[in-house]
């Protein structure tokens, strides 16, 4: 299915932010690759709400932090879609059980890191190369690269430790790609995401709803995936095609300091 739209290869595309960031792109008119893990019926739904509108959408199947997998995931999404337009490196994970950093495991350290860190710089190593010979040859005029990361990538947390180090280095990733790709005319932007509602969240859900109601979000409300979304948007649009490696925080204010 050979599109003439530009294409989007959203990575975690089934749920939460990806799946608002999906059904963003697909409203701005770009034909959206939706990977997902194991949910095929979450990507379906996805998937159909999308051509229920008009748009068009391919699911692709596939772990990220997996080298195979990672590989194939780009290798259908060119086949069948024809290039990447824009990446969209959203998948993500938490620890399977928060856990001291006196207690937190090499298990769980290289799970996270595999598919939050590690998966992020090279399926964005091997989408870059393609990107820039498609440039070149003129079959994609005008490519981008975002990083989902987290405020998490600079407010630690003491029980889940693998988790803000693996958005840390995602952060520095997509500002080395970011300096890498500037003169290649492909701009790289980094979006950090505050407590958004999403099911990654609904274990310590009362926990920070009594810090929202208490002020640490400065606009006291949760986020949402739509308000990722917008962003992406914008950027799918070319809108911030001079901002190239600008991180844009999402998170109500929450950077802001106050005496």
């Amino acid at each position: 299915m050979q599109t003439q739209k530009p294409t989007a290869l959203v990575t975690g595309a089934s749920r939460g932010i990806g799946r608002g960031i999906a059904e963003g792109l697909a409203e701005e008119g770009y034909a959206v690759a939706i990977n997902y893990v194991r949910n095929r019926a979450a990507a379906e739904e996805v998937a159909d709400g999308i051509r229920n509108k008009g748009g068009e959408s391919l699911l692709v199947q596939g772990d990220v932090g997996d080298r195979e997998d990672r590989t194939r995931i780009v290798e259908e999404t060119v086949r069948d879609l024809g290039r990447i337009d824009l990446l969209v490196n959203n998948a993500g994970i938490a620890p399977k059980v928060r856990l001291d950093i006196l207690e937190t495991t090499e298990e769980s350290f290289d799970y996270v890191l595999g598919t939050n860190l590690k998966a992020q710089y090279f399926i964005t190593q091997d989408v870059a190369k393609r990107m820039i010979e498609w440039k070149k040859e003129g079959v994609v005029e005008a490519p981008r690269i975002v990083f989902i990361t987290s405020i998490s990538a600079y407010a630690g947390s003491r029980n889940r430790t693998e988790y803000c180090i693996s958005k840390a280095g995602a952060s520095m990733t997509a500002m080395s790609y970011a300096m890498r790709l500037a003169e290649e005319g492909i701009p790289v932007f980094e979006i950090r995401p505050g407590l958004t509602q999403t099911d990654m969240v609904e274990k310590v859900k009362e926990k920070y709803d009594r810090l929202i109601s208490e002020g640490v979000v400065p606009q006291r409300r949760w986020g949402y995936p739509e308000d990722v979304a917008k962003v992406v948007r914008a950027i799918g649009r070319g809108d911030l095609d001079f901002s190239t490696g600008e991180v844009i925080e999402v998170a109500g204010g929450y950077f802001l300091k106050e005496l």
